[in-house]
């Protein structure tokens, strides 16, 4: 069972800046599709940004783009997203996907693996 575990949250306050980690453990495989998702209290789980190994692509969420930017270290089967001139809606519980299939996926169902998530509070 492949099992991602996030880090890095944290309270913030507006115009800052976090950057989240995401580690796989268990079993691996050789490449992945892998994506940051995040939930407010009341609201659906959005899609963030996604990172493909095969492809060696990203993809971004309007509301992010120019402000996130997500990598990957495959050697740590680690993602990373790093958070700049950060917005008080941008508070959330962040979680970390896998899926095995290559392509990006912007809906929850096109992942098969998740972490608990990390907490992202930014005060305006």
């Amino acid at each position: 069972q492949v099992q991602p575990v996030e880090s890095g949250g944290g309270l913030v306050q507006s115009g800052g800046s976090l950057k989240l980690s995401c580690v796989l453990s268990g079993r691996t495989f050789s490449s992945y599709t892998m994506a940051w998702f995040r939930q407010a209290p009341g609201k659906e789980r959005e899609f963030v940004a996604a990172f493909s190994d095969i492809r060696e692509s990203t993809y971004y969420a309007d509301s992010v783009k120019g402000r996130f930017t997500i990598s990957r270290d495959r050697a740590t089967n680690t993602l990373y997203l790093e958070m700049n001139s950060l917005r008080p809606e941008d508070t959330a519980v962040y979680h970390c996907a896998a899926t095995t299939f290559p392509g990006i996926q912007t809906v929850p169902t096109g992942y098969d693996y998740w972490g608990q998530g990390t907490q992202v509070t930014v005060s305006s």
